[in-house]
């Protein structure tokens, strides 16, 4: 019982500072990207491969492993009570597809007069994979941070991740019409059926495997163990952020460019402020009290980006300036959901 207590201050500690934490990843990645480039060639045994029909790499592996906690965290009661938010589950789901096309459409209007062209498509490629992206499971802690109905939290998380493989090649195909070149090139075969596959095999499923696990051992054990399980999910994030920024931060310090890195950074914080105003904005029109509106603010303004990532540096690596935004916004919607948080539901 005292690991589990040890488990729990330390877990606390780490996710109280999750910021700070992914700064420090970052860092260490720009300057010292050797070993998470060794550690992405891991994989799976060719044949064990081939049975899951694509390379089982460590990042996919470690997002599995993510996706299984985001189930196993699933209260039996909270999904029970799904039913009864299926207008909000709705409505807040189709506003987390629609809200960020349209963000890229104007995205990709106003940056026409920017004076390269490449920088442009790298930017809206990254935006296009944070856009087709299921809802961050993450969203469910701050939302409970708020004091939100946790069974809508969860709710937009796991319905958001169900259809995924096939709400992302739709997105996919949709930004590859609105990019050009190679870029649009690349989206459209991020579209095809190997991507559904991937959401499918290493999303979706363990999902599903963490839910029916949380069922079969009961609650009481999980609660037991639960600490312990919350300790590995955050050690597992941080290092999968180490390994995908490692593709492209020490590109971004070996050239720095400043114009291009302000361009990316005011186009993702426009697109997550949106994302979060979109959130409130749609609340407040289906008249929510605030035990449902925080789920939804979280829920459309954070999104899980640690598959995009994947998704980017397995599928792009000759672009790796395309991880740049979804770099960027992991770390942007992490301020946005801790100012929302302070300024929307602090009852101070």
């Amino acid at each position: 019982m005292s690991e589990m207590i040890r488990f729990s201050s330390v877990s606390h500690f780490l996710h109280s500072r999750i910021l700070w934490f992914l700064i420090a990843v970052y860092a260490l990645a720009a300057l010292v990207p050797h070993p998470a480039l060794v550690l992405r060639d891991i994989s799976l045994p060719a044949g064990a491969g081939a049975a899951l029909g694509m390379p089982a790499t460590l990042p996919a592996l470690l997002l599995a492993f993510l996706l299984f906690n985001a189930g196993f965290g699933a209260r039996s009661s909270a999904l029970r009570s799904l039913r009864q938010s299926s207008l909000v589950l709705g409505a807040g789901t189709l506003a987390n597809l629609a809200v960020p096309l349209l963000a890229l459409v104007a995205a990709s209007v106003f940056l026409r007069s920017w004076d390269n062209p490449a920088e442009v498509q790298n930017v809206l490629v990254g935006i296009v994979l944070i856009a087709s992206m299921p809802i961050a499971g993450s969203s469910t802690a701050w939302a409970q941070k708020a004091e939100g109905d946790l069974s809508v939290s969860l709710g937009l998380v796991l319905l958001s991740t169900a259809i995924s493989p096939l709400t992302t090649p739709l997105l996919l195909r949709i930004g590859s019409a609105i990019t050009a070149g190679d870029w649009s090139r690349h989206l459209s075969e991020l579209a095809g059926q190997a991507t559904g596959n991937f959401l499918l095999l290493f999303v979706l499923v363990p999902s599903l495997v963490g839910i029916v696990l949380r069922s079969i051992l009961g609650e009481n054990a999980v609660q037991r163990i639960q600490p312990a399980v919350k300790f590995a999910n955050l050690i597992v994030l941080l290092l999968l952020c180490y390994l995908n920024a490692a593709v492209s931060l020490p590109h971004v310090l070996a050239q720095p460019n400043p114009e291009f890195l302000a361009m990316a950074l005011g186009v993702t914080t426009s697109l997550c402020l949106l994302m979060f105003g979109a959130g409130w904005i749609l609340a407040s029109l289906l008249r929510l009290d605030r035990s449902r509106r925080a789920p939804l603010v979280f829920g459309l303004g954070m999104n899980n980006n640690g598959t995009g990532l994947v998704v980017a540096a397995s599928a792009m690596p000759s672009y790796p300036l395309v991880l740049l935004p979804i770099l960027l916004y992991n770390l942007v919607q992490h301020l946005a959901a801790g100012a929302a948080d302070r300024l929307l539901f602090s009852k101070s």
